[in-house]
């Protein structure tokens, strides 16, 4: 019965209700845990790395070296492996091994 009432609290969302509730849960998830890694970096940060993706339009060579290094260490410090790893433990069906999570120690 969740259905109608679902549908109704969407509104006129219709991309939405066309979803399954337990799909919209994980979605929500994973947006939390995009979240938590973007709040890693500070505001300026943040602002800083749109810029130079900007700037980029998707290409490295559009950014001097300096800016690679840049937009590199700013990604690296919201760390996109233990995201991606996360993102797999939520949607694997068991438990993953903690090297696939975090990766392999070096």
């Amino acid at each position: 019965m969740a259905g109608p009432i679902l549908g109704r609290t969407l509104g006129g969302v219709r991309a939405l209700r066309r979803i399954p509730i337990a799909r919209l849960i994980v979605l929500g998830e994973l947006v939390l845990l995009a979240r938590e890694h973007v709040v890693r970096l500070e505001p300026q940060e943040r602002r800083r790395i749109l810029e130079l993706v900007r700037r980029g339009r998707g290409r490295p060579s559009n950014l001097t070296t300096r800016e690679r290094r840049e937009l590199a260490s700013l990604i690296e410090k919201a760390e996109p492996r233990l995201f991606l790893g996360s993102a797999v433990e939520k949607l694997a069906a068991v438990p993953l091994p903690e090297w696939v999570v975090r990766g392999r120690k070096r």
